[in-house]
């Protein structure tokens, strides 16, 4: 599917340098080819094609063989080709590559193939499975002795916007999802505190995420006061999220940072539990959180989910797969950055606050950072806390020399050090030091999600192949490189224990 934005000035559904030459002619893809929603008429909004004529012409010759939704082709191919400006063959060509899918996928002998794969919604094993998935997915971020919560407890709050809001834990792009088939949060706490006796008390807070009115603070202070722990669920709505959904800001919105403080001024246990569809920005009231799990929007079985995650009955295990800036000015901000000439570090950082009056202009050092936020995110790529503790140790590698071709053999143990059987996600880092381009300071080449009980240790092995380093060069050529490497074994991108190896002719 080619994309809706323009690269180097030609939108991509026109793009022939990429399409045809480069993908058809150069790498040899012989497959469909399509258009995203209406993009070979969003050409001459682009500014790239007068009409729709032009626009059909641009997209047939950049090789796309099937326009989505608009109707450039269905009106202009045939003026197209009895004017000489696009081929019988051209046509032909396209109608090939369509039929020869429809071949393989076996239409011709059964137009309905496929129907039989999609059993009934809401199977028992499917909402097993969204389950288990939505208890993977979730990151518990921040945990100072406030999770697990304790089934013995007498009173819980639950507060916020997103506790018991069934659509909204849908996500985006739901066009299948109905809130009458999810189980919330509050839901699931509420039957978890019949079945153990202890009292759930609950305050939406605020109408929407967007809300700035907190309704009745007073009555939610009370109920705080009396909790024995408060969960607070906050985030996004799900319109909030998805594509043609950019923030310029992305704080809590509304008035949710105030309903942070309301509920940390009596002194309890706040645990936040955050439902959203990107990274949102809470660094000025971390500090008011004893926990944090960031659940995303975790669907239909949200509630469930969520409740054995609280409540200590599986630990969290879920990593982030995109790193937390702690401001929105700090984007882009991402872990496989390069290094520049001037990379930052705690010794040359000072802060705004700290800067003497009447500085020298190079007293600071020039280095790549911010003043007031620095260069570290509030949370990195592939963090992710658990109700246990584990510990890498005896990272070896088989072989540190090693020539374009071979496999990399690395070996590692696992224990999990705590006292509750849970899953860690152990993951591999590499970085070329030096490059005929400038490579990254860290690239995620492997990861394995391990399962331990309690004092549990094993042995585990890392394999890839040295052609899994390869980077396209300057001439477009996919190589790996020979040269100096650095490897780490551990469980986000900031950390691990670090390895040397070189690959030689």
């Amino acid at each position: 599917m080619t994309a809706f934005n323009e690269i180097n000035g030609i939108p991509a559904t026109g793009h022939l340098p990429l399409l045809r030459d480069l993908l058809r002619n150069q790498w040899g893809f012989d497959g469909v080819l399509l258009s995203d929603w209406n993009s070979v008429t969003e050409m001459i909004v682009h500014g790239f094609t007068p009409n729709q004529k032009e626009a059909a012409y641009m997209a047939m010759q950049a090789t796309v063989d099937i326009e989505m939704t608009s109707p450039a082709y269905q009106s202009y191919l045939a003026q197209l080709i009895s004017e000489g400006r696009i081929s019988e063959k051209q046509l032909d060509d396209a109608v090939r590559r369509v039929l020869r899918l429809k071949f393989e996928l076996g239409l011709f002998d059964n137009p309905f193939k496929f129907r039989g794969d999609f059993p009934p919604l809401l199977a028992p094993e499917h909402l097993a499975a969204s389950k288990q998935m939505a208890i993977e997915s979730v990151v518990m971020l921040k945990n100072e002795n406030a999770l697990p919560v304790s089934t013995n407890i007498r009173r819980v709050a639950v507060i916020g916007p997103l506790a018991n809001a069934p659509h909204e834990q849908l996500g985006t792009w739901i066009f299948d999802g109905r809130k009458e088939n999810s189980i919330t949060p509050l839901q699931s706490i509420e039957e978890l505190g019949r079945e153990h006796g202890f009292t759930v008390q609950y305050h939406r807070a605020l109408e929407t995420s967007r809300s700035h009115q907190i309704t009745n603070p007073a009555a939610i202070l009370r109920d705080v006061e009396r909790a024995d722990a408060v969960l607070l669920f906050l985030g996004e709505e799900s319109i909030l999220s998805g594509e043609g959904k950019s923030l310029a800001n992305i704080d809590l919105q509304g008035a949710q940072e105030e309903l942070v403080r309301l509920v940390a001024s009596r002194g309890k246990p706040v645990i936040a539990i955050i439902m959203a569809g990107r990274p949102v920005t809470f660094e000025k009231v971390k500090p008011y959180m004893d926990a944090v799990l960031y659940a995303w929007h975790p669907g239909t079985m949200a509630g469930p989910a969520l409740a054995d995650l609280i409540f200590g009955k599986v630990s969290p295990s879920g990593k982030l797969p995109v790193t937390f800036p702690r401001h929105v000015g700090q984007i882009p901000m991402y872990y496989n950055h390069k290094n520049t000439g001037r990379p930052p570090s705690h010794e040359t950082f000072v802060h705004i606050y700290d800067i003497p009056v009447e500085a020298f202009q190079f007293s600071l050092g020039t280095t790549s950072h911010y003043l007031d936020y620095g260069f570290e995110p509030m949370f990195p790529f592939g963090f992710g806390l658990s109700y246990t503790t584990f510990e890498i140790t005896n990272v070896q590698l088989e072989n540190n020399r090693l020539r374009v071709g071979d496999d990399i053999r690395v070996t590692f143990t696992l224990k999990n050090t705590g006292n509750m059987a849970a899953s860690e996600v152990v993951q591999l880092y590499t970085r070329q030091l030096f490059g005929s381009r400038t490579r990254p300071v860290r690239e995620l080449r492997a990861f394995q999600k391990i399962y331990l009980q309690a004092g549990e240790q094993q042995h585990f092995t890392f394999n890839l192949n040295t052609s899994e380093l390869a980077f396209h060069n300057a001439q477009m050529q996919l190589v790996t490189e020979t040269g100096q490497y650095h490897l780490w074994v551990g469980n986000c991108s900031q950390s691990g224990i670090r390895k040397e190896f070189e690959i030689i002719e």
